[in-house]
């Protein structure tokens, strides 16, 4: 079987992903290690025999894809975090990943470590992958040739040895300070209600005016006037049927629509008028309504009030559904492919308003090769540009850094003239599993068989224990200054937490405990910081300890 195995990479590549991959849903004490499971299976099968590994090409491709579609992802939320808090939040994460380097830097000196072990030590700790492919990256560029695979092999100890503490000790931490502090996640909704982390869940109300002088203003001038989080849809005036629109003045006795959160549009009701029984949306006879999957490029990357859509088709986009969230849309919301809209128009115009959003399912599951290419190809350009540091040494982004600074940028901008960046949601977490797949898998079974006698001769006990004792304090003490000092609400605090980590996982965890979206608000601030810094401190690492 191993020369079986040894002549046909492919093979070996998808019995390592068919067994880890399933091995990583298996949950002890409620939690599980994931996709990270099958690097564990890499290094098993690894172990058997020193020519059993996958070729280089196999995980560096996968390391590309994985950062860049995260990268995409996760661009517009990371700039548009800096305004309000954004910015101070991202500060407290760079000063904690800083300190963990800082302890690594300490570990190293105590235990008189390789500086490879240790660099792979701050990336378990901090459960990041990319950081440990820009640190395998740079052993390869500064590694002699006649040390280079035991150096290699190293950081995937160091890594491998303190993933798993790097998962549950940030839990473990969580678990204990909010009981200690006996934190109450319910009590913290009033003061999350500006980050739209709660009571997300849109209703849809009748409304009777009963306010005269609300005729006085148009639709858009209330909103703005009172700050509503709301959408008005139809109303009922004289028995017609019609589509309220930023020029609409509500008059005396029209039954009008309401979306939005419960809390919204029971304040604007109170405001208006009156609730009322009646269910305006379940009248198709004029107006009808349809969920639409948004497929058109010509559509995404622009705001919603530039597509004129109730100019053009008197349709008004009530609703967008991004992955499992769902969203109130409002002027400046900018489309993604793969989005699904609510769309309230005319029963005989309906059919043009899908045309122009595209409603292709088929087309969503497919990339635009071009820019996906071309996004791609700037970002390993980049990561190729050396940068000079102190004391003559030269610092790259590589291909974990390059790709990924590219992606950010994409990511936001959505869109340049006719090319769009962003690739559909399914599309993209399709690619980026597949990416981190062959990432692991790649690592994995080249540093296998080095694994056990490296261990055994590099304190692999003393790197657990420092393992632990970096991802606990570093826990610790993001926690303490953030909402003792700080006053950040735990709800988000512990996605920021989740977030310094990267670690999906300890998201779940997160969201388990509040009950609510706060924590996937945290972790989107800081993730794409955190990625970048983490990449960057893993090298210096490697580049200032030898």
């Amino acid at each position: 079987m191993i020369e079986l195995l040894k002549s046909n990479t492919l093979l070996l590549l998808f019995i390592v992903a068919a067994i880890g991959y399933p091995l990583g849903r298996v949950r002890l004490f409620g939690h599980s290690l994931g996709v990270a499971a099958v690097l564990f299976t890499g290094l098993a099968i690894g172990a058997l025999d020193p020519d059993l590994k996958l070729p280089e090409i196999v995980y560096t491709l996968g390391l590309v894809v994985f950062v860049y579609t995260i990268g995409l992802s996760s661009g517009a939320g990371f700039f548009a975090s800096f305004r309000r808090k954004g910015l101070r939040d991202n500060l407290l994460i760079v000063g904690m990943l800083i300190i963990a380097a800082l302890a690594v830097a300490g570990v190293q000196y105590a235990f008189g470590l390789r500086p490879t072990l240790v660099a792979g030590l701050f990336a378990g700790s901090l459960t990041n992958t990319p950081a440990l492919a820009a640190v395998l990256e740079q052993i390869k560029i500064i590694a002699p040739a006649d040390t280079r695979d035991r150096l290699l092999a190293d950081p995937v100890v160091g890594y491998s040895i303190t993933y798993p503490i790097g998962v549950i000790g940030m839990i473990i931490t969580i678990a204990v300070l909010q009981r200690m502090w006996h934190v109450d996640y319910t009590a913290e909704t009033q003061s999350l209600r500006d980050l739209g982390a709660v009571g997300q869940k849109l209703v849809n109300r009748t409304v009777r005016i009963t306010r005269p002088e609300i005729s006085v203003l148009t639709v858009d001038e209330l909103l703005r006037a009172k700050q509503w989080r709301v959408i008005f849809g139809r109303t009922l005036r004289n028995g017609e049927m019609i589509l309220a629109d930023g020029s609409t003045r509500l008059q005396h006795g029209d039954l009008v629509s309401l979306i939005g959160t419960e809390e919204e549009v029971t304040e604007a009701a109170a405001f208006l008028g009156e609730m009322t029984t009646e269910r305006l949306e379940l009248d198709r006879s004029k107006l009808d309504f349809r969920r639409i999957f948004v497929s058109n490029p010509r559509v995404v990357g622009r705001p919603l009030r530039d597509l004129q859509l109730p100019q053009r088709y008197g349709a008004l986009v009530t609703r967008v559904r991004r992955g499992d969230m769902e969203l109130l849309p409002h002027g400046d919301t900018v489309l993604e492919l793969g989005d699904r809209v609510r769309v309230v128009a005319l029963r005989e115009r309906m059919d043009e308003v899908s045309e122009f959003f595209g409603d292709s399912y088929r087309a969503l599951s497919e990339i635009d090769i071009l820019t996906f290419s071309l996004g791609l190809a700037m970002g390993l350009l980049i990561g190729m540009i050396p940068i000079p540091l102190p004391g003559g040494t030269v610092f790259r982004l590589g291909v974990a850094g390059g790709p990924l600074v590219v992606a950010l940028i994409l990511g936001a901008r959505e869109r340049t003239g006719p090319l769009v960046w962003n690739i559909p949601y399914s599309a993209n977490l399709t690619l980026r599993q597949i990416g981190l797949v062959l990432f692991l898998a790649g690592v994995g079974t080249r540093s296998g068989y080095a694994f056990v006698s490296t261990f055994t001769q590099s304190g692999g006990i003393a790197l657990f224990g420092a393992g632990a004792g970096i991802t606990c304090g570093i826990a610790f003490m993001t926690l303490w200054i953030g909402h003792k000092l700080l006053r950040i609400p735990m709800s988000l605090l512990i996605g920021m937490l989740a977030g310094l980590q990267t670690q999906p996982a300890v998201l779940a965890f997160a969201l388990e405990q509040t009950k609510n979206d706060a924590p996937n608000i945290g972790y989107t601030t800081v993730y794409p910081m955190a990625m970048i810094t983490k990449i960057l401190l893993a090298q210096a690492l490697v580049l200032l300890l030898r």
